[in-house]
């Protein structure tokens, strides 16, 4: 890798990002920043999985919301539960070789759902199965309302 590339890549990211296509689409490859475009789209990957696991935490916080606190159920929190539903499947179709990890996306957002869901309703984590109490079948299924 030139060091010009080394130093743009860390001065100016856009730059480096918009050199580095152009140098792809025209086949200069050996003047591509290789160990970087790399870097990137690995980080792309794991990008897209936080989102998977952010998108699931924020429904499932609504969802114990809903489930432990059903006096203070609004159209606000269903509308957040159908919107984060209708998110995590179209980022699904976008990303399907996400899928295979969607115990463990469920597993690392439950716990956030919980921290999240205790402090907005006073109720503490405690207050919530240790384990996630639905399958993902349900907490995508437009249908699916967890009751008391």
């Amino acid at each position: 890798m030139a060091e010009t590339n080394r130093s743009l890549y860390d001065s100016d990211f856009y730059a480096w990002a918009n050199e580095q296509a152009a140098l792809l689409r025209a086949g200069r490859f050996s003047e591509a920043d290789v160990a970087n475009i790399a870097e990137e789209i690995e980080s792309m990957g794991r990008s897209e999985k936080r989102e998977l696991v952010s998108r699931l935490a924020v429904l499932l916080a609504h969802l114990l919301k809903w489930r432990f606190q059903p006096d203070h159920r609004s159209a606000s929190w269903q509308a957040t539960v159908r919107l984060q539903r209708r998110e995590l499947l179209d980022h699904l179709a976008d990303n399907p070789s996400l899928k295979a990890s969607i115990d463990e996306a469920v597993a690392r957002a439950y716990g956030r759902a919980v921290i999240e869901a205790g402090a907005e309703t006073g109720l503490g984590s405690g207050a919530f199965p240790t384990d996630c109490p639905w399958r993902f079948e349900q907490i995508i299924d437009e249908g699916f309302w967890p009751e008391t």
